[in-house]
């Protein structure tokens, strides 16, 4: 890997497009490496996850309005088009609305791989977009894994340098750009058409923090849908010969100096050298629990405390009160440091309980561990034994914590918290944990069985078992899919599991 500095550049500058961080960007996509072999198996790991979320959450509103936008858009019958979750694979649609769709089946759990650093990411946003267009296009199986490649690697990358959050920027202005170089790996474009599409996709997929604070709402599903589908568009628009908004990153009015840390403000973002292996989706873990990720280790020490917790207390009546000694990170974004008294109402919504580590830990700690749509159930949040002890748990920053968060020593790096439960007789239980167990350097390391588990359990009672073998398979081959095969990268279901929409729109429209 080697280090670049990017920092802003008055206009009479005029930076050489060799030392933009788009047109390094660029260069890393247009590199074509060959995949490792635990790379492709990871590859294959998360086409798996994102299948088993969005096929959970294939009848919730979100979903099926976004799937009822991309079927207005269907795909000419003499071109190929993308797939959509649950659809059959002959029901084609313009690939930029596929990803669309595709994004937020995936998205609207929370339920999929994470990578934390100087800020956040969900990398497997990367997929609907890129295979969108792999479909589409007619790519090999071969060319989809390495475009996924790619759109981990910059996207980890950029998480690594640059920090979004403290600015209130949302985490999609890395995505947008991740997925127009992956997808630009995938087609095998030149440098100068990728630099190109990676500037239009960070302009327009910049957006605001709002998202994901105070009452949120479906948009934190349709966030990442929306880079993606950006992403697909930006692409299309400079392979058509137009430009974009350059330096994007660098320029005098651009990303650093007004939404960021400002004209003197520097970063440094690594990247891969030429000829070097792309191999940063080995860094990234995903979820065993629907919730944000870092309550994923907080749900697993509150399912080993419990038992004890009870032995002591007898009754969780009997707790007085509960501080979680955690990060900055955890503290200001799922906390009580955010300062949201939505995350401490029991009407709040499903969004926004999954940002509450105070009401996550709660239901945990009471049922001894959590499901992706119990958990959440209104009568769940709102029955008073939970309410009462949710509201006696509250967040403190530790600065050790803190530190481990961003520690790049694996023997060092903690997502997790130290949780002091005392009791009204005086009793204290206490504990912490530092990774959850899924993590790769946790207790139970998810690996392929892991991931098909979830994938079986998840679309239970939606996918049939065949069909669930057939995509199981079909991941199995990637790297031997030929183009026309890639449409098994997907699955069906029975009509009657998609869901009903709830209304319509522009799209659905019709005159008299």
């Amino acid at each position: 890997m080697k280090s670049h500095s990017v920092r802003t550049y008055k206009s009479a500058e005029k930076p050489a497009r060799e030392d933009q961080l788009a047109w390094k960007i660029a260069s890393v996509a247009a590199d074509d490496v060959p995949l490792d072999a635990d790379v492709v198996d990871m590859i294959g790991n998360r086409i798996i996850d994102n299948a088993a979320v969005a096929a959970a959450s294939l009848a919730r509103r979100p979903v099926v309005s976004a799937r009822a936008q991309a079927q207005a858009h269907p795909f000419l019958p003499s071109a190929p088009g993308a797939t959509v979750f649950g659809l059959p694979p002959a029901a084609r649609v313009s690939p930029e609305w596929a990803a669309w769709a595709n994004g937020v089946a995936v998205r609207e759990l929370d339920f999929h791989d994470t990578f934390l650093a100087a800020d956040y990411s969900h990398p497997g946003d990367n997929i609907p977009p890129i295979l969108a267009v792999a479909q589409h296009c007619g790519l090999s199986g071969s060319q989809f894994a390495k475009g996924l490649a790619t759109g981990y690697e910059i996207q980890v990358d950029l998480v690594k340098g640059i920090c979004l959050h403290e600015h209130k920027i949302d985490h999609i202005a890395h995505l947008g750009p991740s997925s127009a170089a992956g997808i630009g790996t995938a087609l095998g474009l030149p440098v100068e058409t990728i630099y190109q599409a990676v500037q239009q996709a960070l302009h327009v997929t910049t957006t605001t923090r709002q998202s994901r604070k105070g009452e949120i709402s479906s948009w934190k599903a349709y966030a990442p849908a929306f880079a993606g589908k950006m992403a697909v568009e930006a692409v299309d628009r400079v392979m058509r010969g137009e430009g974009a908004p350059s330096p994007a990153w660098e320029g005098e009015d651009g990303f650093i100096a007004w939404l960021l840390s400002g004209p003197t403000a520097e970063y440094t973002v690594p990247l891969p050298k030429k000829g070097e292996a792309k191999r940063a989706i080995m860094e990234t873990y995903t979820k065993e629990h629907s919730a944000e990720y870092q309550s994923q280790a907080l749900i697993d020490l509150a399912r080993r405390m419990g038992p004890k917790v009870r032995e002591r207390a007898s009754d969780l009546a009997n707790v007085k009160d509960i501080v979680i000694q955690t990060s900055h990170h955890t503290h200001n974004v799922i906390g009580t440091g955010a300062n949201d008294p939505q995350k401490m109402d029991p009407k709040a919504s499903r969004e926004t309980l999954d940002h509450s580590i105070m009401y996550i830990f709660a239901v945990a700690l009471e049922d001894g561990g959590w499901h992706h749509e119990r958990s959440y159930a209104r009568e769940r949040a709102t029955q008073p034994e939970t309410v009462t002890l949710w509201h006696k748990i509250r967040t403190v920053e530790d600065p050790v914590w803190t530190e481990r968060y961003h520690s790049r020593d694996p023997n060092k790096l903690a997502f997790g918290a130290r949780v002091v439960v005392t009791l009204k007789d005086g009793k204290v239980v206490e504990d912490e944990i530092a990774l959850a167990d899924a993590h790769p350097f946790g207790a139970r390391p998810f690996t392929r069985p892991d991931y098909v588990n979830k994938f079986r359990t998840l679309s239970d009672g939606i996918v049939e078992a065949r069909e669930q073998d057939r995509f199981i398979t079909t991941v199995e081959h990637l790297l031997d899919l030929k183009p026309a095969e890639l449409a098994g990268l997907t699955f069906t279901v029975d009509a009657g599991k998609l869901g009903a929409a709830t209304g319509t729109g522009i799209f659905d429209w019709k005159l008299g």
